[in-house]
C-alpha cells in the first residue's frame, strides 16, 4: 500500500542506533496529525558517503534531514558550496538541519534556537543574564548567537585550552555584529570563578573519572547540562550548591521541533512531550 502524502525524513550520524530522534518527531507527527517516516541513516565517516547519502535522499523525493555527529561541519560545507546557509548555520559554521529551497540543499542550525527555548520553558532568567559557557567546540559555537539574540547581558566562555576559545570568538565576532558587541570573554577552565546567573556545560567534562576542574568559588543560580540520559557530575555538583540544574534532553526536543517546523510548517508543542 502506498502513501502518496506520507513525507520522509531521516537523521544522518555514525554512530547514529541510539538516536532518539525517531521517536521525538512520530510524537510531532501525531499531535500535528501529518503523516511522516522518520529513521535513522548510518553513514560512513567521509565526505563522499556524506554527499551520497544527502543526494540519495532527496533525489528520491525525501523532504527533510537532521545531521548529528561527526557530519555538521560536512553538512555545512555541502550546503556553502551547494546551495544556501540560514544566518545561524553560517556563525555557527555547522548545521543539524537539511531541506530543499528553489532544487537546492539549504542548511539550517536550530540547537541554539533549541537550547534558548527550553530555557524560557523551564522559566530561567535569560534577560540581561551573567552567562558562562564550558568549552569551546562545536556545541558552544552553535548556541552563542541565539543566546545573545535572546537578550543575555555578558557571555564568558570557559575552555581548557583558552587560546582555543579566545579564537572561536574572535570569529565569531567577524561573522556576527550582535557578537561583537556583546565582547564576549574567554579564559582557562580552572580560572572560571565568581557568581553567575546562568552556566552552561557543552563539553563531556566529568564524565570519565577525572575530576571537574573548577574553582571552589564559582557559582551559578541554574546550572545547564547539553548532555542527557545519564549521571552528570556538572549537575551534581552545582545542585549541592543550591542552583536549579537540567539535563539536555529538553534542547533536544526544541532543536527537532525547530527542524519540523522548518520542513513541514507545523508549529509543535513540546510542553506536551
Amino acid at each position: 500500500m502506498t502513501h502518496p502524502t506520507r513525507q520522509h525524513f531521516i537523521v544522518i550520524g555514525n554512530p547514529i542506533a541510539h538516536s532518539k530522534s525517531p521517536e521525538i518527531h512520530q510524537a510531532f507527527a501525531e499531535q500535528t496529525k501529518l503523516d511522516i517516516q522518520y529513521r535513522r541513516q548510518y553513514c560512513p565517516d567521509d565526505p563522499q558517503s556524506f554527499q551520497a547519502v544527502v543526494d540519495a535522499f532527496f533525489n528520491g523525493g525525501g523532504v527533510g534531514a537532521n545531521v548529528t555527529v561527526p557530519f555538521k561541519q560536512q553538512a555545512y560545507s555541502l550546503c556553502a558550496e551547494q546551495g544556501g546557509l540560514s544566518e545561524h548555520a553560517k556563525v555557527a559554521g555547522a548545521v543539524n538541519t537539511l531541506l530543499l529551497k528553489d532544487g537546492k540543499v539549504y542548511g539550517d542550525n536550530t540547537d541554539g534556537q533549541g537550547l534558548v527555548n527550553h530555557l524560557r520553558q523551564l522559566g530561567w532568567p535569560l534577560q540581561d543574564a551573567k552567562v558562562a559557557i564550558l568549552g569551546a567546540g562545536g556545541a558552544s559555537r552553535g548556541v552563542i548567537l541565539p543566546l545573545i539574540e535572546a537578550g543575555i547581558g555578558s557571555l564568558t566562555v570557559a575552555n581548557r585550552t583558552p587560546s582555543k576559545a579566545q579564537d572561536m570568538l574572535e570569529q565569531l565576532c567577524t561573522a556576527s555584529p550582535a557578537i561583537e558587541q556583546l565582547k564576549p570573554t574567554s579564559c582557562a577552565l580552572e580560572a572560571l570563578t565568581g557568581d553567575f546567573d546562568i552556566i552552561i556545560n557543552a563539553t563531556s567534562i566529568g564524565l570519565s573519572n577525572d575530576k571537574l576542574p573548577l574553582d571552589e568559588r564559582l557559582s551559578c543560580d541554574y546550572a545547564y547540562d547539553m548532555m542527557y540520559g545519564r549521571d552528570l557530575p556538572f549537575l551534581t555538583h552545582f545542585e549541592q550548591q543550591g542552583a536549579s540544574v537540567s539535563e539536555g534532553y529538553g534542547m533536544l526536543i526544541g532543536q527537532a521541533a525547530l527542524s519540523f517546523e522548518r520542513w513541514t510548517g507545523a508549529t509543535v508543542d513540546t510542553s506536551k512531550l
